[in-house]
């Protein structure tokens, strides 16, 4: 699929958000701890994804009912579905200056359409060094799920079946969609909110 860049300027991808907060003391302590100075720039988008991906659980898979949005609170508490999980990969990555967008797919929430759909979040990233942008999903990987860093083929947590009316956008937003955002900030248990109160479309 052919990815569309939102805005040309990357300095939109860039900015701090108040969900992207990653001037936060509890973000710094981090960069500081998963990047090296020898790191390339390539070195850090895996580091950054693989930390998200494997070190922060997604709320559905431990059924936890804490809601957490902005980055320095995923960070915190270790925890978060994918909205929140891309809020902080989206803070690792900015705050070393490598632009970092947001994408969407449309998914089937469980396992047929009549049970419903939802919005899923992952990371557009543009890498310099390529010249070109790549999709990561730090969703966190369990069986059946198995996304990877790569820079050659995406490989992404969910396959997309356009025969369940599953949508993959290929836009990359400067910041997160915010029907999203008034998700996470509306609710208060996770569970009920996974099942319940996720947007199914853009």
């Amino acid at each position: 699929m052919q990815l569309i860049p939102e805005s040309s300027d990357m300095t939109d991808y860039l900015k701090e958000l108040d969900v992207v907060d990653y001037s936060h003391s509890i973000i710094q302590k981090k960069v500081d701890e998963i990047f090296g100075n020898e790191l390339s720039e390539i070195e850090k988008v895996k580091a950054a994804f693989e930390f998200v991906r494997d070190n922060v659980s997604h709320s559905w898979d431990i059924q936890s009912k804490r809601v957490t949005c902005k980055a320095s609170e995923v960070l915190k508490y270790r925890e978060g579905i994918c909205y929140a999980k891309s809020n902080l990969l989206a803070a690792l990555l900015r705050s070393v200056g490598i632009p970092t967008g947001f994408c969407y797919q449309r998914l089937m929430i469980f396992d047929t359409p009549d049970e419903g759909y939802s919005l899923h979040a992952l990371n557009g990233v543009f890498l310099k060094s390529l010249n070109r942008w790549i999709r990561l999903d730090a969703r966190g990987n369990k069986p059946g799920v198995q996304a990877e860093f790569s820079i050659n083929e995406e490989i992404l947590a969910f396959p997309i079946r356009e025969e369940v009316d599953e949508k993959d956008y290929p836009i990359i937003y400067t910041t997160p969609n915010p029907k999203t955002i008034t998700a996470l900030e509306a609710n208060t248990d996770a569970i009920e909110m996974y099942i319940h109160h996720l947007p199914d479309a853009l």
